[in-house]
């Protein structure tokens, strides 16, 4: 017990001296809202459009913060309040991302804060819902409640596919069918992944803590199902990308978001409050983390991803990102929370320290986006922007934290 206290306790310093600070000194517009981009080489770009996800996410994360630990930053932030930076966040996301004629959140702005692209992708409308949550959550913001329920009917309205389950990728402004599905670059099209279902499932648990609606219970069971018929693999692995049908003819295996999902679907199950669904599910944890450990090396850290090819082998990504280490962390430490697993809190405490070592940067705040697999610190990839943000390390942080009260 006394090793997760002091793991807790340099994961407080780190939050609250090194993470949260970046961003309340060097992301604040002064005009409102925050700058979009810092590149890997700590270059502010003023001109850098602003991702929905990298707002919400800064919602959740402030809200969470002051929940935890009060309205005062601590250490080098000084007196920078986290509530101040929650609403900063909440203004930019209700005033700005919010879409007043068809629902749903844009997913960018241009830098001066008019939409950019306004397609509706349900991974940032789940994360917009997650950040909003938390907030009534924190301090019981009435109008972040209001909008969060929004968001829910909207995605239940025209995302939720009734007749196969699940829900659908991306839509237009208008909700019609898109041709391009994809969350980035290195997804593949297709209508249904895990990783927007993982994260309806996280902000759908957020919302069920506040709001107790009949809907939302019978969804989020539903979430939980999902994972255990469709995407769940016989090995432990989760499969990524899904027609409408759920037949998934990609064999990826992407280890971070297998660890990450061994804690959030019992996250999940623990807030429902369904004793036969958490039954099943905490069979299916350790399983879980077991195949997560697969990219789990000698020196601590994760890996990213496999790909396993038919008639090649397989192609490993050995980089160790950033996310990935921190949700290790956090999955490792669940299973010491929850099921006692003395390996699994070992393991935590060695992936910390491959964070200290590899990932945190000392000298200009905030963590690298990745050790590469050579050994070399990724300095090309942002610091911060689209999609790096202090979600995953400060909440690896905070259940840290929390855990441990």
């Amino acid at each position: 017990m006394f090793a997760a206290h002091a793991l807790a306790s340099q994961a407080k310093k780190e939050l609250t001296e090194n993470i949260l600070p970046y961003w309340t000194q060097k992301m604040c517009n002064p005009s409102g809202g925050f700058h979009g981009r810092i590149t890997g080489s700590e270059k502010l770009d003023p001109e850098a459009p602003r991702g929905a996800i990298m707002n919400a996410r800064l919602l959740w994360t402030f809200a969470s913060a002051h929940r935890l630990l009060g309205s005062q930053a601590t250490g080098e932030a000084g007196n920078a309040c986290y509530l101040d930076m929650a609403f900063r966040a909440k203004r930019e996301i209700i005033d700005k991302f919010y879409d007043p004629e068809h629902g749903g959140i844009y997913w960018s702005l241009d830098a001066s804060g008019n939409p950019l692209d306004t397609k509706k992708q349900i991974y940032a409308i789940a994360f917009a819902i997650y950040g909003l949550s938390e907030l009534y959550r924190a301090c019981g913001d009435s109008e972040a409640l209001e909008y969060a329920v929004k968001l829910f009917n909207d995605i239940e309205e025209h995302s939720f596919d009734s007749e196969k389950d699940g829900y659908f990728e991306a839509f237009t402004r208008e909700w019609n069918t898109i041709g391009d599905m994809r969350l980035s670059d290195k997804d593949a099209n297709e209508s249904k992944t895990m990783n927007t279902h993982l994260h309806v499932l996280e902000a759908y648990t957020c919302l069920f803590r506040v709001w107790k609606d009949e809907l939302l219970e019978k969804r989020l069971s539903g979430l939980i199902g999902i994972f255990e018929r469709h995407i769940l693999g016989s090995d432990g692995h989760l499969r990524l990308f899904f027609d409408n049908d759920w037949k998934c003819g990609y064999n990826i295996v992407s280890y971070g978001h297998d660890i990450e999902a061994s804690w959030l679907i019992h996250e999940a199950a623990l807030v429902l409050g369904d004793a036969e669904v958490l039954e099943r599910v905490e069979k299916l944890v350790p399983r879980i983390a077991a195949a997560a450990g697969e990219g789990f090396t000698q020196e601590g850290g994760m890996i990213y991803e496999m790909h396993r090819q038919q008639d090649a082998g397989c192609q490993i990504d050995g980089d160790r990102h950033w996310w990935v280490q921190a949700e290790s962390v956090v999955g490792y430490f669940n299973l010491w929370d929850h099921f006692g697993d003395q390996t699994g809190l070992e393991n935590a405490i060695m992936c910390w320290e491959f964070i200290k070592a590899h990932i945190i940067d000392r000298e200009n705040g905030e963590w690298f986006w990745s050790l590469r697999a050579d050994g070399t610190v990724n300095k090309d990839d942002d610091k911060a922007g689209f999609w790096k943000c202090p979600y995953h390390n400060g909440r690896m942080c905070m259940e840290l934290i929390e855990r441990t009260r």
